[in-house]
């Protein structure tokens, strides 16, 4: 999924807000959403994708909220560099057993 920061947080915030309070003035969530996106200058698809998030953050839909994303996103970086960490970590040690070996042969 690619992120666009063609609009601003506040932006997204209003559109949803707007798909909220007007839905009851169309026959779907759709028929509304395609109605305002255009005006807020972004496709209905996008709208949409807003408004599911929200719904999700806020508990109404089931999914993976926001902060739970970010935090997963968090770890999995997190989890990349302590197995960079962990494999720099074992070269070196094998370096210096080798280089160990070699000190003992030699005395």
């Amino acid at each position: 999924m690619t992120k666009s920061n063609k609009f601003s947080p506040e932006v997204r915030e209003r559109a949803v807000r707007m798909v909220q309070e007007h839905r009851g003035e169309y026959s779907s969530q759709w028929a509304a959403i395609e109605s305002i996106a255009p005006k807020i200058g972004c496709v209905p698809q996008t709208l949409h994708e807003w408004v599911k998030r929200h719904e999700i953050d806020s508990g109404v839909r089931d999914g993976v909220t926001t902060s739970e994303l970010q935090r997963l996103k968090e770890l999995e970086r997190e989890n990349k560099e302590l197995r960079k960490a962990n494999e720099i970590l074992k070269l070196a040690s094998a370096f210096f057993a080798q280089a160990e070996r070699d000190r003992r042969l030699k005395s």
